[in-house]
């Protein structure tokens, strides 16, 4: 027997289409209401549309879209690895969940067609098991010490009573959470932007490894795919989605926390905030979803499952003695920010980068997570970043830090078709974000 068919061909096309295009593509998950993986992967290599049917491709317009989809996604079958190779991945510690999987989570089918594809998952939890009583812990990258000391206390606690820690990998109030629940020998499942063999930051690297050990590292992102910044906003919806309920510790005015918040608060899912000094900025956007967005207010691991405990299974007794109290917000912030590049915040999946918060130091200045984005003080394009509709804010997040790059390969990278990817590069030369050089395009230099 083959390596490849040790997978069902219907894991294998999940798998090829988390590689061909985009998580939270509306053409595809559009598609894959009227098509099998299997037919749509058979027809993106015939360069063929696979079917059509009532908003999908059933109108000029959209059968339009439909082939400009076509388009991006056959730009990407260069990088699509063979049965073979995927199967060798899957035996390497890490392994692909679809919605078909006994092991899939139903609390991500309430995304309908935004739903992930597939799952990719290192470590040897069960995630629909621990996804039925879970939180998810987030909140600032730039968390200060107060931020970082609750975030850590109410993870353990929660563990301690038996909940699963979800939270995003980051620095800041989610390693604080990942490390909490590990303190107490509890599961945590970290959601990346990335592959899950990709560390990212790469300063948590051991983290990682310490949560696959114990828990999950998950992504809809394929082995081997960089992190950039609109891929985080994507990726929140699947934080709220996995979870019975979400727990802003600490989060500013523009923080990417509240763009966690906003999908718990469209899912239904219950949202919880913990308050800070009313002189921290850091803790403005939890102030704000608690006044404005009826989030309940939170202190301690008891508000928290006193909450959620309707939602899942009764509460075990409390294991090991920890304290179940959790630290009282309302302190003076401590200082000392972690570290970490600035938040990015706001915008729904799959809309313009409008609510991206703007990195300290100028106005609209992207520092991407991929180490992609200019970083001269003299960079300083004509419109911010945040004004940038969401294709343009994917080019430009596809350009290398250092060189140039030509148009197909920005397109591959960037998971849009070749017309898109032109029109865009025009958009950011125009707007002085990027110039054309010897090497291709390339990040606007200084001066």
């Amino acid at each position: 027997m083959s390596p490849a068919a040790e997978l069902s061909e219907r894991t294998l096309a999940r798998a090829g289409l988390t590689y061909l295009a985009e998580p939270g593509d509306p053409a595809l998950g559009a598609l894959l209401g009227i098509c099998t993986p299997e037919e749509i992967v058979a027809a993106i290599k015939a360069d063929m549309l696979p079917g059509t049917g009532p908003g999908c491709g059933d109108s000029p317009a959209s059968r339009a879209a439909l082939e400009r989809a076509l388009g991006r996604w056959r730009l990407r079958l260069p990088q699509l690895p063979s049965g073979a190779e995927i199967a060798g991945t899957c035996r390497g510690g890490i392994r692909l969940v679809g919605p078909e999987h006994p092991d899939w989570p139903g609390g991500l089918d309430q995304l309908g067609s935004d739903r992930p594809y597939a799952l990719w998952l290192r470590g040897a939890a069960d995630l629909r098991g621990s996804s039925q009583r879970s939180v998810s812990v987030v909140g600032s990258r730039a968390a200060t010490g107060y931020g970082a000391h609750v975030a850590g206390e109410l993870a353990a606690d929660l563990a301690d009573r038996g909940w699963v820690i979800v939270s995003g990998g980051a620095y800041g109030i989610d390693a604080a959470a990942h490390r909490g629940a590990l303190a107490t020998q509890g599961i945590t499942i970290a959601v990346l932007a990335c592959g899950v063999d990709f560390p990212y930051p790469a300063g948590h690297a051991e983290l990682f490894a310490d949560i696959a050990a114990h828990g999950l590292v998950i992504s809809e992102w394929p082995p081997g795919r960089r992190p950039a910044r609109t891929r985080f906003l994507v990726r929140n919806r699947v934080i709220a989605a996995l979870t019975c309920g979400t727990v802003i510790v600490e989060a500013g005015e523009r923080s990417g926390a509240l763009n966690t918040a906003r999908h718990a608060a469209e899912l239904g899912k219950l949202l919880m905030a913990v308050p800070g000094p009313v002189t921290s900025a850091q803790s403005a956007g939890c102030h704000r979803i608690i006044r404005e967005w009826g989030a309940s207010c939170v202190t301690r691991a008891a508000d928290i499952t006193d909450l959620l405990s309707p939602l899942s299974a009764p509460d075990p007794p409390a294991v090991g003695g920890a304290a179940a109290g959790g630290a009282a917000a309302g302190g003076a912030a401590a200082g000392g920010a972690a570290a970490g590049g600035a938040a990015v915040g706001g915008a729904a999946v799959g809309g313009a980068a409008s609510a991206v918060a703007t990195p300290a130091g100028g106005r609209g200045r992207p520092a991407t997570a991929s180490g992609r984005g200019p970083t001269s003080p003299a960079w300083d394009p004509a419109l911010p970043y945040d004004d940038l509709d969401a294709d343009s804010a994917r080019v430009l997040d596809a350009l290398p830090a250092r060189g140039g790059a030509g148009t197909s390969t920005i397109a591959v990278d960037a998971g849009v078709d070749l017309d898109t990817v032109l029109r865009c590069l025009g958009v950011l030369a125009g707007y002085g974000f990027i110039e054309r050089g010897d090497d291709g395009w390339r990040l606007r230099r200084p001066g």
